[in-house]
């Protein structure tokens, strides 16, 4: 059956069948499983992987870059307004030099980035009536 502790509460035995010198040697079985299992985590020990071995290189992904190219038919604040609207975080000032480095020499760099990124951008301006090619940088 149960017993009163302290506070005049019955509780139930957690261990049925047992007497309190069972219930003893019950914990004290426990407490020698777990302390056999601390043993063989400890016995195992660890090991060490020799760092040399397993480095590895890491590789940059390829760049591109998006250039813009010169025509006669967009006007000049047309072409900065695009570049704003489909490059994120441009400037109108880098638009601008953007902008003229493409009227001066026939083409003009406005990004280097990775592929995905770059035919979006090429694709977004093209789609302004814009002229603008994929290139690999080197």
């Amino acid at each position: 059956m149960g017993s009163v502790n302290i506070y005049g509460c019955r509780h139930k035995n957690k261990y049925p069948g047992t007497t309190t010198s069972g219930r003893t040697q019950l914990k004290n079985q426990t407490k020698a499983k777990k302390i056999s299992a601390e043993s063989i985590i400890v016995s195992l020990g660890t090991s060490v992987i020799d760092k040399s071995s397993t480095s590895t290189v890491s590789k940059h992904a390829p760049r591109y870059k998006v250039l813009l190219h010169n025509d006669d038919f967009n006007p000049m604040e047309y072409v900065v307004q695009v570049l704003m609207q489909t490059i994120g975080g441009m400037t109108p000032p880098q638009a601008v030099n953007i902008m003229m480095e493409t009227h001066n020499s026939g083409v003009g760099l406005v990004i280097t980035c990775a592929l995905e990124p770059a035919e979006f951008y090429a694709e977004t301006l093209c789609n302004h009536g814009l002229t603008s090619t994929i290139e690999a940088d080197e």
